[in-house]
């Protein structure tokens, strides 16, 4: 096959779609990705990019074509600039690249305007586009703060709809996205399917155990508004005085500044602080996690979501304790690998550490977690079905 891959985001930057790509390369494909200039998540376009630099590249065996966009920056407007350069200038290049393609592919993160290129190369080849959606639009602006009734909300409720309908084929990573598309976008139940996402190399051969004292809990990931990483610190205060209990966060994200305030309020000494660390550098803080946190605030919408982090956690043989809803529950308890208790109930969460700090079989917990990731969300199963998809829509059966 000869395959058109949209993405605004692509190696240097840290997203699976890259491994993705190589992959369909290795299994003998021929694949274009048309992309952005590398600037996630410093929000700076990386120096080799600049002055229209290696706007061409072949990586891996990748043909990488690179269109102009603004740097992410630290603002809302530079963000919007940022997703609006992308969407513009690459539909533009869109026009003037080959048409020989036999199928095209659109990785959907947010905003769902990085896939105006694709519909645009939907309408010069004639060919099928199937979307690999991981985040759900309009209403991932509502964590923004938008509400439905506002117009910003309404307009992108109509791109949506545009976008997802003009879709020949729609994955998705979690079972909850196929009801709210049906639903909330009228798309037809079979033009949807559920492909989850899977771990990095890094995480499914065996993570070394590092020995340090205590017991002790990490939370991996973005620190926003969605993750309610308040409930770790809150839940770190009840236990505060438990001196062999301790807590790593690492990631950074927009709440970073005011949880490390909360944790200085509280005078916690059980909380770490690591900022964002290289993917070569997590193995060492997986390593000293007993159990793996998850949160995510109390919302209908997130409750859909299932965090790519758990299967990284899984990947890794980690128990995990979450305060989440929906799916994520859902998957910590049909797997067994841990606790789970209602989102944002930092209460509920402290007491789940206490449980797990008095089980003597915790262990097992890891091992159902492995079984678990194996079963469902193993890498080569997920790229053999994206594989699988790809050619299904060239040859006509979608």
């Amino acid at each position: 096959m000869k395959i058109l891959v949209v993405c605004q985001y692509y190696y240097p930057e840290p997203f699976r779609i890259t491994d993705i790509c190589e992959s369909l390369v290795l299994k003998g494909h021929s694949v274009t990705v048309l992309t952005g200039l590398p600037n996630y998540p410093e929000g700076i376009i990386q120096n080799r990019y600049r002055l229209f630099k290696n706007r061409n590249e072949i990586i891996n065996g990748v043909t990488v074509k690179r269109c102009f966009l603004i740097g992410r920056g630290k603002s809302k407007l530079s963000l919007f600039l940022n997703y609006l350069s992308f969407a513009i200038s690459c539909s533009i290049k869109s026009l003037f690249i080959s048409k020989d393609f036999d199928v095209i592919y659109a990785n959907q993160l947010s905003p769902i305007t990085m896939v105006f290129p694709a519909i645009v190369m939907k309408r010069r080849t004639k060919r099928r586009l199937f979307l690999y959606c991981l985040d759900l639009w309009p209403d991932s602006l509502r964590m923004g703060g938008l509400s439905e009734s506002s117009l910003i909300y309404r307009v992108f409720n109509k791109i949506s709809k545009y976008i997802y309908s003009n879709s020949d084929l729609i994955s998705v990573t979690s079972h909850s996205f196929i009801d709210y598309l049906a639903k909330n976008h009228v798309i037809d139940n079979e033009k949807i399917d559920y492909i989850p996402q899977y771990a990095e190399d890094l995480f499914t051969s065996q993570v070394d155990k590092v020995s340090v004292q205590g017991r002790n809990f990490v939370f991996a990931g973005n620190i926003g508004e969605a993750q309610s990483v308040e409930t770790i610190i809150k839940a770190a205060n009840i236990l505060k005085e438990k001196s062999d209990i301790f807590f790593h966060i690492v990631g950074e994200g927009s709440k970073l500044r005011d949880i490390r305030k909360m944790a200085e309020d509280y005078s916690l000494t059980n909380v770490s602080f690591y900022g964002r660390r290289p993917l070569n550098e997590m193995t060492y803080f997986y390593g000293i996690a007993d159990a793996m946190l998850v949160t995510l605030k109390s919302d209908d919408f997130l409750s859909l979501t299932l965090p790519g982090k758990i299967q990284t956690y899984m990947a890794a043989s980690k128990p995990i304790i979450g305060a989440i809803n929906g799916e994520t529950d859902y998957v910590i308890r049909q797997s067994n690998c841990g606790y789970c208790g209602p989102a944002e109930d930092y209460e509920e969460l402290a007491k789940n550490i206490g449980f797990f700090c008095c089980n003597a079989d915790v262990e097992n917990f890891g091992r159902n977690s492995k079984k678990y990731y194996k079963n469902n969300f193993e890498k080569s199963k997920i790229l053999n079905q994206i594989e699988m998809n790809l050619l299904r829509m060239v040859n006509g059966n979608v």
